[in-house]
């Protein structure tokens, strides 16, 4: 990407790529929550600001444990007490089965959605360098950021990926009619 954008002198579309490829990647998984919870300091965090003797609880939405849904369609989440802890300490610490063939979150629609949407993205790339030999880096910096609007969990990160993925489809058609669209 910084060798296609060199010519023009500047590294704008190769920035907004980095950043959002990096954000595909580093998606939270169950692991990744789990860790910020028991390993960040967050309980330390807790226990500076608040004083006396209170209670943690924790609402999560397990996709093992689902509880039907709300009336947006979203995954109910359940109450946990401080008692969850224990099983989120070894959740934490079993982040090295991410990706491999025990890892059973990775088998969730969530968790394949995430990694197919860094091969999608990563065509989108391709498509991003080949057009940048021809048109200025400007017009296509939008397309390198688009992922940097997909937030959330669960439903909401589906319709985020949606809107993401019509976007490009659309800033592709209208920015270079005939051209390879492969992204799309």
């Amino acid at each position: 990407m910084r060798e296609a954008e060199s010519p023009h002198g500047c590294e704008i579309v190769t920035e907004a790529a980095a950043r959002a490829l990096f954000k595909l990647m580093a998606y939270k998984d169950e692991y990744e929550v789990a860790r910020l919870h028991m390993e960040s300091g967050f309980l330390d965090q807790l226990r500076e600001n608040f004083e006396g003797d209170f209670k943690v609880e924790y609402h999560l939405a397990p996709p093992f444990l689902a509880a039907g849904k709300d009336a947006r369609g979203r995954p109910l989440k359940r109450q946990f007490g401080s008692w969850i802890q224990t099983p989120m300490r070894a959740l934490a610490r079993l982040k090295r089965l991410r990706g491999g063939v025990f890892d059973v979150f990775g088998y969730t629609a969530e968790r394949r959605a995430e990694r197919e949407l860094i091969g999608w993205y990563e065509t989108l790339l391709a498509t991003l360098i080949d057009r940048l030999r021809s048109e200025e880096p400007r017009a296509l910096v939008e397309l390198a950021a688009a992922p940097m609007e997909i937030r959330g969990y669960g439903p909401v990160k589906e319709e985020a990926i949606r809107k993401v993925k019509a976007k490009v489809a659309s800033l592709l058609r209208a920015a270079a009619p005939g051209k390879d669209q492969r992204a799309a």
